[in-house]
């Protein structure tokens, strides 16, 4: 079950990825410490790994800041998928031969599209899934850990920065999804990397036209 540290950092990082503690808010170890019930020890260890993973800054003798997060870092990570997702999109097209992971591309797909009125949080869970799951059909371990950490701060990015989520929950996003798991399904590397491509020029073209960048 792991160390009570490793259960305090698993909680605390939850917290900053759902925005429940903000972006800009500042937590101190006693604070903590009497909420969990627990003493400052396992507190401080969880908060110091928070920081090396650059969700929390130190601030000395003041405690510690829930990094910030805006529209700039929101693209920094569309940048960052720009550079992975179309060459794991081309590798899945090109090496794809388990019907298993294409099944569960598809069921994402279907799903997705099916809650997009009804329930848009799991809609938009579904999207995430399969990225991530044409991501590891794509073979390569160390990128698709590269993508699941920038997936993860794009969640933060989604649940803390208002208006954010707006072309998640849209016809044209589940419409691009398609056009990528039809590319793959072909085995058609170049079609894939185009129609990954696209779909992450339209996050960021929605993303700054939300912002007025």
């Amino acid at each position: 079950m792991g160390s009570l540290a490793d259960r305090l950092e698993e909680q605390l990082r939850e917290r900053i990825l759902q925005g429940v503690l903000e972006p800009g808010s500042v937590v101190v170890e006693p604070e903590l410490a009497k909420e969990f019930g627990v003493s400052k020890t396992p507190v401080r260890e969880a908060l110091q790994r928070l920081v090396t993973q650059s969700y929390v800054t130190v601030l000395p003798k003041k405690g510690y800041l829930i990094r910030t997060m805006g529209l700039p870092d929101v693209l920094e990570l569309v940048e960052m998928r720009t550079v992975l997702e179309p060459h794991l999109a081309a590798r899945a097209a090109r090496g794809l031969n388990s019907a298993k992971g294409l099944d569960a591309m598809k069921q994402e797909l279907v799903r997705q599209r099916e809650l997009l009125r009804s329930d848009p949080e799991a809609s938009i869970a579904c999207g995430r899934a399969f990225h991530e799951s044409l991501a590891a059909e794509a073979g390569n371990s160390r990128l698709l850990d590269a993508l699941l950490r920038c997936m993860t701060e794009m969640g933060r990015a989604y649940n803390v920065v208002p208006g954010a989520q707006g072309h998640l929950r849209s016809e044209e996003e589940v419409w691009e999804h398609e056009a990528i798991y039809a590319a793959v399904a072909a085995g058609d590397p170049e079609g894939a990397r185009r129609a990954m491509l696209d779909h992450l020029k339209s996050i960021r073209r929605a993303l700054t036209s939300q912002f007025g960048d």
